[in-house]
């Protein structure tokens, strides 16, 4: 049964989990409804406690939230997590995600854009004509655009998201989009060529099912494309303990490693035919956010780190770079491949 966990619950459940210095955030709504879950790569619940955090972004419950490390595999995932239930709430209408356009964000939008258009491209490298692409969690159809825009014309091009905001914006645009989660949305097997989870994978709530889900709709010989937070980073080793951006407190509920993705694999049936890590500067801009914002700063202080801020984005993408010459990018880039030779 789901119960309801806030800070003084989490304090008696594990007193070694330290409070100084955490504000407490009395402005919020009511409590979410939450459950408590084990590893989901091996089902371990072994684990070490790494942070306990609030919804910084968009305060949508005064909960506090604990993120743990599994012992056994290494996976990085939320302990007492929102309940399902509360997927409407944790994720508000003006969610980022559900309307990145243009309007909104004017200047990043037309760099994310150009950028993300070239990953996208690579991502299809070796498709013929008439491929078929799935992009699973694809909000409002920001790289179903992208893929209709700079794609081959003949590729049919379809997303599924579980959000009513997300599908229906995607749709005003003219784009195919099944409402749903691929483990019951009725798609043929067998028939998709490609599949994207871009910013996916960190939001679901059973990883493993919902892969081996994608891997049925696949051809033989057909990838999948995943795009996650990468944890083996230096913004995670300084922010872990409370403000990383990539916690994006309540709603990644699972973070990955390299090492946690391969064991992901296996686990799935899948053979790992790439593995890299690209450039982003959002986990780095979000967790000085949160510090900023935990801490009582100025409000046009915080503004100046966000999706809105170019400035703070161009900086930390230069600092990036960096990190990913060293092979430690801020997200993680994995194809993954059905085992079987392609039709």
């Amino acid at each position: 049964m789901a119960k309801t966990i806030q800070r003084s619950h989490l304090s008696k459940r594990y007193p070694g989990l330290s409070f100084v210095g955490v504000p407490h955030r009395p402005d919020c709504s009511e409590a979410l409804r939450m459950t408590t879950v084990d590893c989901h790569v091996c089902g371990s619940d072994n684990v070490e406690l790494l942070a306990v955090g609030e919804d910084f972004e968009y305060r949508t419950s005064p909960d506090s939230f604990l993120t743990v490390r599994c012992q056994d595999c290494g996976l990085v995932y939320m302990k007492h997590r929102p309940d399902m239930c509360e997927l409407d709430r944790i994720y508000p209408v003006d969610y980022h995600a559900f309307n990145f356009s243009s309007k909104q964000f004017g200047f990043i939008y037309k760099v994310r854009r150009s950028l993300e258009a070239k990953r996208l491209l690579r991502a299809c490298k070796g498709l013929g004509n008439d491929a078929k692409i799935l992009d699973v969690g694809c909000g409002d159809g920001f790289h179903l655009n992208l893929l209709r825009d700079f794609g081959n014309k003949s590729w049919q091009v379809e997303g599924i998201d579980m959000s009513d905001h997300a599908v229906r914006a995607g749709r005003e645009q003219g784009l195919t989009i099944h409402h749903g989660i691929v483990q019951t949305c009725e798609l043929e097997q067998g028939s998709y060529d490609l599949a994207l989870m871009i910013a996916t994978i960190e939001h679901l709530d059973d990883p493993l099912t919902v892969l081996k889900s994608v891997k049925k709709l696949l051809k033989p010989g057909g990838r999948v494309v995943i795009v996650t937070d990468n944890t083996d980073t230096l913004d995670f080793k300084l922010f872990h303990q409370r403000h990383w951006g990539g916690y994006h407190f309540p709603r990644h509920w699972s973070l990955f490693s390299p090492a946690t993705m391969r064991q992901l694999a296996v686990n799935v049936g899948m053979e790992v035919a790439e593995l890299s890590t690209i450039v982003s500067p959002v986990n780095w801009v979000y967790s000085i956010r949160n510090f900023l914002d935990d801490w009582g700063a100025p409000t046009w202080l915080v503004n100046r780190f966000s999706l809105n801020s170019p400035v703070s984005l161009a900086i930390f993408t230069l600092f990036d770079n960096v990190h990913q010459w060293l092979g430690h990018g801020a997200l993680l880039r994995v194809v993954l491949q059905n085992p079987g030779s392609p039709r």
